[in-house]
């Protein structure tokens, strides 16, 4: 696939997402675009990125969420040396939840 092309669809996912404005708009999306699994995988590996944000080790989120360190270790990456998309939505969620 046309990298240019590739851009444009990834462009017009981000913005459709930003489009949703309730919790029960974007599981209908999600359900939609997404199989079980893959919101089941998505899911476990912001669960990661809380935990360790909060300073758990490897092996105790592996036990608590099924994922394989070498999946945790990705999600650690992440957060380490990229664009801080699970810190800022991890931010965003306890800034949230603060204020109900």
């Amino acid at each position: 696939m046309d990298q240019n092309m590739n851009n444009k669809q990834l462009e017009y996912l981000y913005r459709a997402i930003l489009t949703l404005q309730t919790v029960e708009d974007c599981k209908s999306f999600l359900e939609d675009l997404c199989t079980p699994s893959e919101l089941s995988e998505m899911s476990r590996r912001l669960q990661a990125a809380h935990m360790l944000n909060d300073g758990m080790i490897y092996t105790e989120i592996a036990e608590q969420t099924g994922l394989s360190t070498a999946t945790i270790s990705r999600v650690n990456r992440c957060i380490k040396y990229n664009e801080n998309g699970y810190v800022k939505a991890i931010k965003a969620l306890e800034r949230m939840d603060r204020k109900k």
